[in-house]
């Protein structure tokens, strides 16, 4: 989903979500500095005040902060409110101009390695867990960004920065040194969380620097280089793969150079601002604290039981295919009771014991707050529900190469990144961004989807998947932004992180359960069609069918056993395609029941 799914993250859908003291997601976070002199790229009076609107819609006169350091919020704010108002205008151009850089490097990076993924799993013969690697790498991930944000809170965002590029180059090196599957989705774990990371604090830096009205256009011009990277590593991921290519292992290793040469210089510009801010005296003393202060503040203890609960939950969904009893296996069962459970004791931990909660509970009696957080729930688990053996599908039924193949599985990303760019331009003079959301956003999506269950036949022409992929993007797109925007434009400004780390923690776990079903679809319905379709010479060869991308894809094009293989992609996908669009349609209750913010008009203020 960067943008939230695939690059348009939070994505991808564009990114992204963090803890209740930092700033967030994928596609946004927010805290703007507030002392006068603060520096935007949005120019304005010196004089002017940034915040967060009231709740109840009153508005203000300026458009910019309170006219000092907020000395009670957490060092790490103190420190970037600081850092913004000692960055000169020319700086804040230079340093949008880098992130652009990283963006570019990332989404290359993160579109070559989702790629790169079937032929990882199926060296292992393992294609089938494609899936399962997904669930486990993104739920870590999304659930990672709770304490990351109070990293960023409390040890400052040029720290937190260094961790994210750290994780993302270890993924990366991880990858590249593989010799099974669980290896690579320990390796793919360790890259989603440092991806996000650096996305999440490329987010906050946009919020940091721009007002509430232009904040949609600037989080679709940070996701704008996947306009530019979807046509070109396709190509690169084809010499990767290819039969006397580079190969898989130099492919990842190249990557892990690139993160860090091309992030340290952003990590050197915050240093530098945050040791200026410093020499004027802008920013307090670092308090000492003890391991026991961390632990609480983190809230380790809850993130064990939130992580451990959902892993072994969604896990028995994705295995149960392997256990001999499939779903009466006692494993599965305790799988899915402990992790139903485990879910639970959070919620109370949460509640009443927790010495630092994640969870804005205050903040969830707005049902615009509630009602964006089931949009974003429903847009996800739709999302990859469907998407996630699409590019296989391309491969495979429809006889794409993988360029071909990237091109069209990144139509979405294409479009969705455009139409980021116009909306936000829009809300700048027509700020209602509810009513494009539920008359445009979400129509098109469940159109796109809705068509593809009739077009996934073999004998249709892609084009018709093309012309779907790009209804999907077109309402996407508008919904990434709009969510983001919309729990913005409804709390004040202390209150973002908050709100923003529960929205990207519900996106992880929209997108786990997505990846999920997905993998119960596939594993339960795919090799049972394949048994059913296959010739008989071709039987014996099933298990290799199953689990291997290229053996699928390796049988001549019109043959009895590809005509088999291309019919179970597409009986399976329609069982695919039919839940996602059940899904989605949940979405106009949630986005129907939203108040009707103007963006345009709501102003931002720092307390109530």
């Amino acid at each position: 989903m960067g943008f939230t799914f695939k690059g348009l993250t939070s994505s991808a859908l564009v990114s992204n979500n963090n803890a209740s003291a930092a700033a967030t997601d994928k596609d946004v976070a927010d805290v703007p500095a507030s002392y006068a002199g603060h520096t935007s790229v949005d120019g304005g009076r010196p004089d002017e005040k940034l915040g967060a609107p009231r709740a109840n819609g009153e508005e203000f006169d300026s458009d910019e902060e309170l006219n000092k350091v907020d000395t009670h919020a957490e060092q790490g704010v103190q420190t970037m409110q600081a850092m913004t108002h000692v960055w000169s205008q020319r700086g804040l151009y230079l340093t949008f101009a880098w992130i652009w850089l990283i963006q570019f490097c990332l989404s290359f990076i993160s579109g070559s390695v989702s790629t790169m993924t079937p032929y990882a799993t199926s060296t292992w013969e393992s294609h089938s867990l494609t899936a399962l690697t997904s669930v486990i790498s993104s739920l870590i991930a999304g659930l990672w960004k709770l304490p990351y944000a109070k990293i960023m809170n409390i040890w400052g965002r040029p720290y937190a920065l260094i961790l994210g590029v750290a994780s993302t180059t270890l993924g990366l090196i991880m990858m590249a040194a593989c010799k099974n599957v669980q290896m690579y989705c320990a390796a793919m774990t360790f890259y989603y969380v440092g991806y996000n990371s650096i996305d999440f604090s490329v987010t906050v830096f946009v919020a940091d620097t721009t007002k509430l009205k232009n904040r949609g256009f600037y989080i679709g011009f940070v996701a704008s280089p996947w306009l530019i990277t979807t046509w070109v590593y396709g190509y690169a991921v084809d010499n990767i793969v290819a039969s006397g290519g580079i190969g898989l292992p130099w492919g990842f290793g190249i990557f892990s150079i690139v993160i860090p040469v091309v992030c340290t210089p952003l990590i050197i510009m915050f240093i530098m601002h945050q040791n200026k801010a410093t020499r004027e005296g802008l920013i307090q003393p670092r308090p000492s604290r003890s391991v026991l202060y961390y632990l609480k503040e983190f809230d380790v203890v809850g993130i064990l039981i939130l992580a451990t609960g959902l892993a072994l939950f969604l896990l028995a969904f994705n295995i149960y295919s392997y256990q001999a009893d499939t779903w009466r296996s006692p494993m599965i069962i305790c799988f899915i009771i402990i992790g139903f459970l485990l879910v639970g004791v959070f919620g109370l931990w949460e509640k009443y014991l927790a010495p630092a909660t994640f969870i804005p509970w205050y903040l969830l009696k707005n049902r615009t707050i509630i009602f964006t957080y089931t949009m974003a729930f429903a847009l996800y688990i739709g999302w990859y529900v469907w998407d996630s053996y699409f590019y296989s599908m391309l491969i495979v039924l429809f006889n794409q190469s993988i360029p071909h193949a990237t091109y069209i599985s990144n139509i979405y990303t294409m479009g969705s990144c455009f139409i980021s760019l116009v909306y936000g331009w829009i809300l700048r003079y027509n700020g209602r961004l509810k009513w494009y959301s539920l008359f445009w956003g979400v129509p098109l999506t469940m159109l796109g989807v809705g068509l593809m269950i009739e077009f996934r036949w073999p004998d249709k022409s892609i084009g018709y998947i093309v012309m779907c992929m790009i209804f999907i993007a077109f309402g996407g797109g508008v919904l990434v932004i709009s969510e983001q925007t919309t729990l913005m434009a409804v709390s004040k400004q202390q209150d973002f992180p908050a709100l923003l780390a529960c929205e990207s923690m519900i996106i992880a776990i929209g997108s786990a359960i997505g990846s999920t079903i997905a993998g119960a679809i596939w594993t339960g319905i795919f090799p049972v069609r394949l048994q059913q379709n296959l010739p008989a010479d071709a039987l014996d060869n099933l298990t290799a069918i199953y689990g291997d991308l290229t053996t699928q894809s390796s049988y001549a094009w019109g043959s009895p056993t590809r005509e088999a293989i291309n019919l179970s992609y597409a009986e399976t996908q329609r069982y695919m395609l039919i839940a996602a669009v059940c899904i989605y349609s949940t979405m106009l209750v949630s986005v129907g029941l939203w108040q009707n913010v103007d963006v345009k008009k709501q102003k931002q203020r720092t307390v109530g």
